[in-house]
């Protein structure tokens, strides 16, 4: 038998001296080795990431001690409980992790080692609500660094690694959050977080607004010291604008999410690679020939679907807004209505920042193991409490995944009862992070030592300058070299040879038509509120 053989087949914004000096050295990073029901708190003050109703506690593992956290006793090494968390004695292997989190958070490194000298951050106390991951770890860690003290909590209930969070406790951080959350856990943390005799925050950092607005709700003269918001998602941005705009917002706030630095690569590359990951971890399907429909164009949509057609996968696409309908159609995909294609899709998947996206009615008329699952913010875009009928059984078939089963024996495969996929069910990629982190500390940075009156109690994007050197900073990973313009170039362009290359409405869907429609245009721009995200706002993540 033969053998076979294989081989044939400009702005307001000012850069400190440390930033201008590292922005041109390369990195040194890279050479570096490496149960009981409990009376609510409140209900929802708003269109929080705990709206519908949750079985939060059948989600953690079976092996874990099924006691609340909230009723144990805990200290850490040096004797502090100041922080709630599953299980310290987790700690060592939270470390583990941030360190390897580290090794893809280059500029986030370098920025700890190159600013802690100055520490920009000294004297502020930051409050934050985010994922708590080894990523934000890494960024908590770093502000620290800085000078800053940190309280954090969760934004969502189910995407805390427990192991990170006991870490970050035993370091001293007080830390609130645990993986399977009730609602009224949630709350119950934020509250810790903002509510210590003795400590006042003079930040905030927040991802979906629930922080912001829960001090609005219960402590508003807390905003009498606070200094700025900086908030990274559609959703809270959303509802920094609507602040805003009815004359409540009383600090400046930055809009990270409009950023280019967070909506061009974390929006995008983190979804491109997670979608799959949280997919395949609770469903092990296979891709390749499914029929898939994707609310929504936007950022994370586009990561969505880019992924989901190179697998094979034949991709449906919904919109409202004409011009990313018309990016979907020119990648390929074929635009429609949801009901269109409701009966023949395999997968659904939500990304628009909306409420009711997939209702009841859309739910009934799924073909039978339909898998249906979010990769926006909040989970208001599938309507799962109108599946919590006595009608309607529920299976838990593993961790985060559902069967729900109608009377006829039909079934819908819900995953993470419709809140964000990658982090409640997979991880993110901590390289893509690295960069969104790297523009929230620099974002507080900059809040934090404005002087008086460069911003006022409004919405701002950030620099674009400081944008730039955002993505300068992680060039030097790839080995990568920018090139200079010569002076003659400079001039024929109009730009400064060291920056910015852009104007200040770059990346917003109408271009420069914000200087018509009461953005900036040029110039001193730092401190304007660019007409398009306050429209794009109100569409697509």
């Amino acid at each position: 038998m033969e053998k076979w053989d294989g081989s044939a087949g400009t702005s307001a914004f000012h850069m400190p001296e440390w930033m201008i000096q590292f922005a041109d050295q390369k990195q040194e990073f890279n050479k570096r080795p490496t149960k009981i029901s409990r009376r609510s708190l409140s209900r929802s003050i708003s269109q929080s990431s705990t709206d519908s109703y949750s079985s939060a506690a059948s989600y953690t593992d079976s092996s874990d001690d099924e006691t609340s956290p909230r009723d144990k006793q805990q200290k850490n090494s040096k004797g502090s409980s100041d922080f709630c968390v599953k299980n310290i004695k987790q700690a060592e292997f939270g470390r583990r992790e941030i360190e390897i989190a580290e090794q893809e958070m280059p500029a986030l490194m370098a920025l700890r080692k190159r600013a802690q000298g100055e520490k920009p951050l000294a004297g502020a106390k930051i409050v934050g609500c985010t994922h708590i991951t080894a990523q934000t770890a890494v960024l908590m860690e770093t502000l620290g660094a800085l000078g800053a003290q940190c309280r954090w909590a969760a934004c969502n209930i189910y995407s805390t690694l427990n192991e990170v969070a006991a870490a970050l406790a035993e370091s001293g951080f007080p830390v609130f959050a645990w993986k399977g959350e009730s609602e009224d856990d949630f709350w119950w943390c934020i509250d810790r977080c903002v509510n210590v005799e003795g400590w006042q925050p003079n930040m905030i950092l927040d991802d979906g607004g629930d922080l912001t607005h829960w001090i609005y709700k219960k402590y508003p003269n807390m905003f009498k010291k606070i200094k700025g918001i900086v908030e990274e998602s559609v959703t809270g941005v959303h509802r920094l604008y609507q602040l805003s705009k009815a004359g409540k917002l009383c600090v400046p706030a930055m809009n990270v999410n409009d950023s280019v630095t967070k909506q061009k690569f974390d929006n995008l590359y983190c979804c491109r690679e997670s979608i799959l990951d949280g997919l395949k971890r609770t469903t092990d399907m296979m891709f390749g020939g499914k029929q898939v429909v994707v609310c929504g164009y936007g950022e994370v949509g586009k990561g969505c679907c880019a992924a989901l057609k190179a697998m094979g996968s034949i991709v449906y696409v919904t919109e409202i807004d004409p011009i990313c309908a018309l990016q979907a159609c020119m990648d390929g995909f074929r635009l429609v209505k949801l009901n269109e294609v409701i009966r023949q899709v395999d997968i659904v998947i939500t990304c628009t920042g909306n409420k009711n996206v997939v209702t009841r009615e859309h739910l009934d008329r799924m073909k039978n193991s339909c898998i249906v699952c979010n990769m926006g913010h909040s989970n208001t875009e599938i309507d799962v409490a109108s599946l919590r009928t006595p009608e309607l059984t529920w299976e838990r078939v593993r961790s985060q995944v559902d069967h729900v089963i109608w009377p006829d024996g039909k079934r819908i495969v819900l995953l993470a009862e419709g809140r964000l996929l990658n982090l409640s069910c997979s991880t993110v990629p901590t390289f893509v992070l690295s960069i969104t982190a790297t523009t929230q500390a620099l974002a507080l940075i900059e809040l934090y030592n404005a002087p008086e009156g460069r911003y006022k109690q409004d919405v701002y994007l950030l620099p674009k300058k400081m944008d730039e050197y955002v993505a300068s900073l992680h060039l030097p990973t790839f080995d990568a070299h920018l090139t200079e313009l010569t002076d003659e170039q400079a001039k024929y362009l109009g730009l400064n040879k060291n920056g910015p290359f852009k104007p200040n409405y770059y990346r917003c869907w109408l271009g420069a038509a914000c200087s018509s429609l009461g953005g900036g245009g040029g110039g001193d721009t730092a401190a304007y509120i660019c007409a398009c995200v306050r429209i794009s706002s109100k569409l697509s993540v």
